[in-house]
């Protein structure tokens, strides 16, 4: 595994963590939920690029938002998708999907 995918996967499972602390402090659920949504939204488009990373963070912005669905593990299953499904391979800072 590249330390770039390496790093992707660490920096998702902390930004899914950070979008769960809304079930530990409940008094300030929705604070949490209003101030983390659009950030996780914007970050999801930074760290994925093109219409897939755009679609990725508007689900983000959606899911973060509406209270009840923070479980969901939306940057994981994003790195998932990414590294695993369409097995992008990363060289340097170019990305080339295997076609096969």
């Amino acid at each position: 595994m590249t330390e770039n995918k390496t790093k992707k996967l660490a920096l998702s499972i902390l930004f899914d963590a950070i979008g769960m602390l809304s079930y530990i402090f409940p008094p300030f659920t929705e604070i949490i939920d209003i101030a983390w949504a659009p950030l996780a939204g914007w970050l999801m488009t930074k760290m994925y690029k093109g219409k897939v990373g755009k679609a990725a963070g508007f689900f983000t912005l959606i899911e973060e938002g509406f209270p009840g669905l923070d479980f969901i593990p939306t940057f994981t299953l994003m790195w998932i998708y990414t590294y695993v499904v369409k097995k992008e391979k990363v060289k340097g800072d170019v990305i080339e999907v295997d076609p096969s």
